[in-house]
């Protein structure tokens, strides 16, 4: 499982070193994908399996079974759901384990040993899942048992420094990877707030809605049918904060949709979704177009103008 990251491709060097035909598998999800992991295998000289998994992994994002972290990073979940993916692969095409980046302790709350060992299980690999970065303080794999992997070989790096990793790419004369990144956009709060605001206001909630969690203003608006006064419906609306977002808006649109367009003035472009959207809706999106535009307030509300797109047309 390659990810792009150091670690995974240490373990993938790690494994090649001893003469293992490896294959590399990324999972895509909206929160996830493989920019990393595309340089990264073609400098390892291995091939590169892309999956999509995301309407899977919305499955365990919306109830995960092992909870949350920090915010709404179903990490334990996220993992099994992955290695069990790959477990499927390894049984159906004769592989004979399936190896991970992964480091023990290195992230407290999810690459603790329990962790590690709940992952192997609900993603029914035990034996077969091997961590080469800390196989040395963990269980032989079947592969280490049967002598398809030699043990002393690998290694026992434990906890959150990263030193023998470095120390060990230099070694491989590695010097172009990534920086460790920030974590997951799960993990980071003005992400997440606006995830949970769409997983509170519609729950049944599309892989194609969650692409827009990651940019532009979100506005949701009350209900307009008087027996659900007080609640909230299925309807937002969307304002790119700049040019490339309004082309990012552009670029989602999809069936029952409702686009709206400043004309003779510059300012954000409106994305509009839900299930009714009556004028009195749209009429709001050109408001919250004026309110967020610096040029509108000098120009009289009754000569500004919008082009309205529906449906494509």
């Amino acid at each position: 499982m390659l990810s792009g990251g150091l670690d995974s491709i240490l373990a993938v060097k790690l494994l090649q070193e001893q003469g293992i035909k490896v294959e590399a598998v990324n999972f895509r999800t909206n929160f996830c994908g493989p920019s990393k992991a595309r340089p990264a295998a073609e400098a390892l000289g291995v091939p590169l399996r892309e999956v999509n998994i995301r309407e899977d992994f919305l499955g365990v994002l919306k109830k995960p079974k092992h909870g949350y972290g920090a915010g709404l990073n179903p990490c334990i979940d996220c993992h099994a759901l992955m290695l069990k993916k790959a477990g499927e692969t390894m049984r159906a095409e004769g592989f004979d384990f399936v190896a991970t980046g992964e480091v023990l302790g290195e992230r407290p709350m999810s690459q603790h040993k329990q962790a590690l060992d709940i992952v192997a299980r609900d993603a029914d690999v035990v034996g077969y899942l091997l961590r080469p970065l800390s196989a040395r303080l963990l269980e032989p794999t079947i592969a280490e048992q049967e002598g398809l992997i030699n043990r002393e070989q690998l290694l026992d790096i434990s906890g959150r420094s990263r030193k023998r990793q470095m120390m060990l790419a230099a070694q491989y004369g590695l010097r172009d990877y990534p920086t460790p990144a920030g974590g997951c956009a799960l993990t980071q709060e003005g992400f997440a707030a606006r995830l949970k605001e769409l997983m509170k206001n519609k729950p049944d909630f599309t892989p194609e809605d969650a692409d827009l969690v990651a940019f532009g203003r979100h506005f949701w608006l009350a209900s307009p049918r008087p027996e659900d006064e007080g609640t909230l419906d299925a309807t937002q609306i969307i304002l790119g904060r700049n040019k490339e977002e309004n082309e990012l808006l552009k670029n989602q649109i999809k069936a029952g949709d409702v686009f709206v367009v400043p004309v003779n003035f510059p300012g954000p472009e409106a994305l509009i979704r839900g299930k009714d959207i009556s004028e009195k809706i749209i009429a709001r999106a050109q408001e919250l177009i004026i309110q967020f535009s610096s040029k509108a307030k000098n120009l009289a509300v009754n000569r500004l103008t919008f082009k309205i797109f529906s449906d494509n047309k």
